[in-house]
Formats: C-alpha cells, sequence, structure tokens
C-alpha cells in the first residue's frame, strides 16, 4: 500500500528517507554548530576577497567581534593590511577561484600556519564563495618552512649571478665601443649626446651587475676576527647627523663584552647601513615631524642557535611595517616594496648574500603599521 502511494504521487513523491521541512531546519542548525565547531579559524569569503562570515575559533584568534570582522577584506584581518600601490597576493589569487595551500605568518589571527583555500561550487557549478582554513604549524614545521625559504633565496642569487656573468661582459663591451666613437666625435654634436647617453647607461647598468654579483660572491680572503659592536657604532657615526636632522631617535642595547666574528668589516658594516637606511625611509613614510615613537632600537647579544653560539643583531623600527602578503618576497633580487622609482629592490638581496657568505641567516619579521624588525645572526668566533 505504501509503494502504491509513492507511485501514485508522480513527480510529487517524496521518497520516505528524504528530509521533510522539520528535518532540513534541523540540519541547517547542525550544519552552522559544525561550523563553529572546527578548532581552526575558518573564513568565507567572495572572490574579491570580502568576508561573509567566519567560525568562533577565526573571533578567537583574531581577538575581534564579529562586527569587526564580516565585510571587512580578507588582507586586512589575517594580514593586517596592505599598501595601496602594492596588490595582496592573496586577494588577486583568490579571483582564480582555485585551490592551494601554503604555510604562511598570519599576524592578524596571531600565529603561523598552513592556509588551505577551497573553492565552494554551487548546484549550478558556479563559485560564488571561497573558503579559508588556518591550521596552527608546529616548531618543527615552521623550521622547516625557514629553512626551505632560505634554500629557495639561495637558489635566486645563485640564479641572479650567473645571468650578471653572462651580462658582464656584452655591456662592458657596449661602453668601451660607445666610449671609441664618442672620444672620435664633435663633443657639441647630436651624436656625441647619444654616445654619451649610452655610455652612463650602461655604466648604470654595470653597477646593477655589480651590485648582483654581491648578492653571491665569496671574499674569504678578507676575513678577520671583527666586533660587531664596532661595526654598529661606526655606522651610527656615520649616519647620526642625518638621523638627528630627520628626528629619528637611536636606542642601542649592545653587549657589555666583545661580540667576536669571522668576517670582512666593510661588508657588514654595508648590510648594517642597508638596515639602517630602510629603518628611515620607512620611520619619515610614517612620522612627517617629530614624534617619541620615531625610533630605530638596534640590539647585539649572543644568542644559541641548536647549540650554536651566534652573534645575534635586531634592528628595529616603529615606522610602515611591511604588509605580510609580500614578506616573503622582500630578499629577492629587483623586488621592492618603495614606489615606483625610489628603490632598485637590491639592498636587501646583497645583505642576504654577505650574511650568507658569513654563515649566518638573515630575516626579516614585520607588523603593518607597528614595526619591523632585521634580523642577523653570524656565528661566533671561536673563543
Amino acid at each position: 500500500m505504501k509503494n502504491e502511494e509513492i507511485k501514485s504521487s508522480g513527480n510529487d513523491a517524496i521518497h520516505p528517507d528524504a528530509p521533510q521541512a522539520s528535518d532540513q531546519s534541523v540540519y541547517a542548525v547542525a550544519g552552522i554548530e559544525l561550523f563553529h565547531s572546527i578548532q581552526d579559524p575558518v573564513l568565507i569569503v567572495t572572490p574579491q576577497g570580502k568576508i561573509i562570515d567566519v567560525n568562533r575559533a577565526t573571533l578567537q584568534a583574531a581577538q575581534k567581534g564579529r562586527e569587526e570582522i564580516i565585510g571587512k577584506g580578507i588582507c586586512e584581518i589575517i594580514h593586517g593590511g596592505r599598501w595601496p600601490h602594492i596588490k595582496c597576493p592573496l586577494e588577486e589569487f583568490l579571483l582564480t577561484r582555485r585551490g592551494k595551500s601554503e604555510d604562511t605568518k598570519l599576524p592578524g589571527l596571531k600565529g603561523e600556519y598552513r592556509l588551505t583555500i577551497t573553492p565552494l561550487v554551487d548546484s549550478q557549478g558556479n563559485i560564488p564563495s571561497i573558503m579559508l582554513q588556518a591550521t596552527n604549524l608546529t616548531r618543527e614545521e615552521s623550521s622547516r618552512i625557514e629553512s626551505m625559504r632560505t634554500a629557495q633565496l639561495a637558489a635566486i642569487g645563485e640564479l641572479a649571478a650567473g645571468v650578471a656573468h653572462e651580462v658582464n661582459n656584452p655591456i662592458n663591451g657596449i661602453i668601451n665601443f660607445a666610449q671609441l666613437l664618442l672620444d672620435d666625435t664633435d663633443k657639441k654634436s647630436l651624436q656625441a649626446e647619444l654616445l654619451q647617453r649610452i655610455v652612463d647607461e650602461g655604466e648604470r647598468i654595470a653597477t646593477i651587475i655589480d651590485s648582483l654579483l654581491s648578492f653571491a660572491r665569496h671574499n674569504e680572503n678578507d676575513l678577520s676576527e671583527v666586533d660587531v659592536r664596532a661595526v654598529i657604532n661606526e655606522c651610527l657615526s656615520l649616519v647620526d647627523h642625518q638621523l638627528r636632522k630627520e628626528g629619528i631617535i637611536v636606542e642601542k642595547d649592545l653587549a657589555d663584552t666583545p661580540c667576536m666574528v669571522i668576517g670582512n668589516f666593510m661588508q657588514l658594516q654595508q648590510v648594517i647601513f642597508n638596515a639602517i637606511n630602510n629603518s628611515r625611509y620607512a620611520l619619515n613614510e610614517r612620522y612627517e615631524g617629530p614624534s617619541p615613537d620615531k625610533q630605530i632600537i638596534i640590539r647585539c647579544h649572543r644568542v644559541e642557535r641548536d647549540g650554536v653560539s651566534m652573534i645575534g643583531i635586531v634592528i628595529r623600527d616603529l615606522g610602515t611595517g611591511i604588509p605580510q602578503g609580500i614578506l616573503d618576497k622582500v630578499f629577492d633580487p629587483f623586488f621592492t616594496s618603495k614606489p615606483k622609482g625610489q628603490g632598485t629592490g637590491l639592498g636587501l638581496s646583497i645583505s642576504f648574500g654577505i650574511i650568507k657568505n658569513h654563515g649566518g641567516n638573515l630575516s626579516v619579521d614585520s607588523i603593518l603599521h607597528k614595526y619591523t624588525d632585521m634580523i642577523i645572526e653570524v656565528p661566533e668566533a671561536s673563543r
């Protein structure tokens, strides 16, 4: 009898196991509870990066209320924001509506996570929203990721040096041939002006090539015992007038005893100079005039890393900070976070190469609109 009733109802028949209206509402409530019971932060966003829903774990990790998150941009919440002249790589990727997983630091969620991106497909095959799930990384996983990043940067350095070697000879040939023609040309002619431009631009390229070679150059014959504190003090003495003029306060916290490393004084000085100049730029961008927070804090002490005694230098500024979305790229040759025309993108690349050649590590930690730390660690000289 039951089967006959179902058959006679035709297309309007309801399977006996199908959920009724009341069951569907129960399932909906259960789904919401399941969403909020997930221990990892989960965010639902549009392909344009606008947050449309989050679970309780996200609110706890971000230490924000729901009304402070819903409707905001994903980069603003998990990265802490971005600069208007640089696009957020995550927001750019969401527009592709594809899935992926990456290990990254998320300052907005106060930790390092494996961020998994999953497109949510509706019944018509469209992707109106995307789910992001952030799973905390263990200390071992974080260390492994840092090692991989270091290896990738070293590979980039080798590639840059290889390209520079290939370009070096042709560009020197162009400069020399142009100079020979210039020597035989009337100095007031248009031809002389054009040849001089060729020489000038060629020399500019040659300077960039030399910088690329410095990214992976070894200078073992120039190494000696160096007190890192002396390097820091020498750098500060040379830029002291400029820092005072710009209203930048310098705070030093240096070890009481010598911090000796086997290194090249001039190269280490170049690294410290570059870090201070980057800090100056960030502070002047954030503070137009004097401010008690317009500071550079320099620390130098011994640290232990896997049983090895290192000399650790941290140069912190309270300037603009660096958007988390681009933090992994700052050591790439020719990548710069400065507006067009204000940087070559080689300073940190060269610094990275110098510190690696000293057997050390160079890293950057930053939170937008709060601080940037340049972290330098070099093996201590045997005592």
